[in-house]
């Protein structure tokens, strides 16, 4: 592997996640290695101070009973029974003085010890000790213990037996232990790719998507862990990112297109003027047209402005407890003439009052819009209708019903988009920016408006209005 690869996966998540594994691990099992063998060596040391215990009964029951003289035989024969390299006996006095032994010629670096002495000598009966004999690999348990008045019975039993079985315990736990931290590191490693597989398909996904590619998504799992959930959260981010730049790219279309014919207009009047104007009255009308088509682009830019910020909830509404009513009424009488002038009926069905807790003047735009835009195709002889109702009694219903020439059923969906005009509304004066500020304020509420429409026989436009104080949104 090249070192610029290792070193590049020395930097990794997966990388730390699995020294983590695996370092757990080894402390782990190093603990638990230490706590057997001491469970081990102390069992077996155990066994071997019960065994020393026992013998040293048997010849202190000699002594008691057949004399001295018979503790010596069973010392000779002891030692000869397990074997001179297995095992030793000394008889001492009270001074440390040998008196009587087996065959010591393996055991010559085991010294008397004064102070194992002092210490039967200070009315404690056993005393055990473990031995390290010089260029030995094995040790030697000692115990010393008085059988009998001035006499102390030295036995030593070798713990080679012991020591081999607890060498090849830790060759086989050194070898397992090593062979369990390259498998806890391999599955660590596995663990810790599979946990971050979901990161870095997003890593992955969010590089693509810098590259231009906005229609790439983060594949998402049926785990339901934390990191599909971060997919799909990210996902549902650029779902939305994606939207806005659609939206942005249509409206800068629009926005162009219909910037288009106000700007040409401007320059057409004034080239005309300049070329062939001959009086102060020419120039008058060209300055004249020129503030009419700059108010309309200002009006315009204000709509796109104010849809804007009422879609990202920049627009702070001015809450306040209103008469529906009262707005209704108010815009029916604003465009009452309106109407009468193109040879309309104009109706509004309303009861007494309806309160209602929102910002007044987004509610009389948005009645404005949907009058207006009634009105302005609903031929003459024509009918509008407005009522206003309630819903379950948490829900104001403002419906707009016109006999107009109605809508195609390709358009319906798209009458809300900026800027967007069915065929046959391109005849009228408008920006097209109407229905898409009365929806924005409508959903700023937390309501909306809907349509019906059939062509040839007119539209309804349904405005819904929450009654209660409208929640917060961020």
């Amino acid at each position: 592997m090249p070192l610029s690869r290792l070193h590049s996966y020395r930097k990794t998540l997966a990388f730390r996640l699995t020294l983590w594994y695996a370092g757990v691990f080894a402390v782990s099992s190093c603990i638990a290695f230490l706590l057997f063998y001491t469970l081990i060596t102390s069992v077996f040391r155990d066994r071997t101070d019960q065994e020393l215990l026992g013998q040293a009964r048997e010849f202190s029951t000699a002594l008691s009973t057949r004399g001295f003289e018979a503790v010596r035989n069973l010392a000779m024969l002891e030692a000869q029974a397990a074997g001179v390299k297995k095992v030793f006996f000394r008889l001492l006095s009270s001074r440390g003085e040998v008196f009587s032994s087996s065959n010591m010629s393996y055991w010559q670096d085991i010294d008397i010890r004064e102070a194992a002495i002092k210490e039967l000598a200070r009315d404690k009966r056993t005393l055990f000790e473990t031995i390290a004999i010089p260029n030995r690999k094995d040790k030697v348990r000692v115990l010393h213990v008085m059988i009998g008045t001035g006499v102390i019975l030295q036995i030593g039993q070798s713990m080679e037996a012991d020591s081999r079985f607890i060498d090849a315990y830790k060759n086989i736990v050194l070898i397992t232990m090593l062979l369990l931290i390259g498998l806890a590191a391999g599955l660590g490693w596995f663990m810790a790719r599979r946990a971050v597989s979901g990161v870095e398909a997003v890593t992955r996904t969010a590089q693509e998507i810098s590259g231009g590619t906005l229609d790439k998504r983060v594949p998402v799992g049926n785990r339901g862990d934390e990191i599909n959930q971060l997919a799909a959260t990210f996902n549902q981010m650029l779902n939305r990112i994606q939207t806005l730049v659609t939206e942005i790219k249509e409206m800068s279309d629009n926005i162009a297109h219909d910037l288009k014919s106000p700007i040409t207009r401007i320059r057409g009047m004034a080239e005309v003027t300049l070329t062939t104007g001959k009086g102060i009255g020419e120039y008058e009308a060209m300055a004249a047209g020129t503030v009419e088509e700059c108010d309309r682009l200002i009006d315009m830019i204000n709509t796109m402005l104010m849809i804007t910020k009422a879609e990202s909830g920049l627009h702070r509404l001015d809450e306040q407890e209103v008469d529906l009513t009262r707005l209704v009424r108010d815009a029916c009488e604003l465009l009452e003439t309106v109407a009468e002038d193109k040879g309309l009926s104009l109706a509004c069905e309303t009861p007494e009052a309806f309160p209602l807790v929102g910002d007044p003047p987004m509610i009389q735009r948005i009645l404005a819009n949907l009058l207006d835009n009634a009105i302005k195709y609903t031929p003459s002889g024509g009918a509008v209708k407005v009522s206003l109702s309630e819903k379950d009694g948490r829900e104001a219903l403002v419906t707009v019903h016109d006999t107009g020439i109605g809508i195609p059923a390709d358009d319906l969906p798209h009458i809300f988009e900026r800027f967007y005009r069915c065929d046959h509304s391109r005849s009228e004066p408008g920006t097209g920016l109407g229905l898409s500020l009365a929806r924005a304020l409508a959903r700023a509420h937390q309501g909306d408006i809907t349509v019906t429409s059939t062509p040839g026989q007119g539209s309804t436009f349904t405005l819904t209005l929450p009654k209660t104080k409208i929640p917060a949104t961020t």
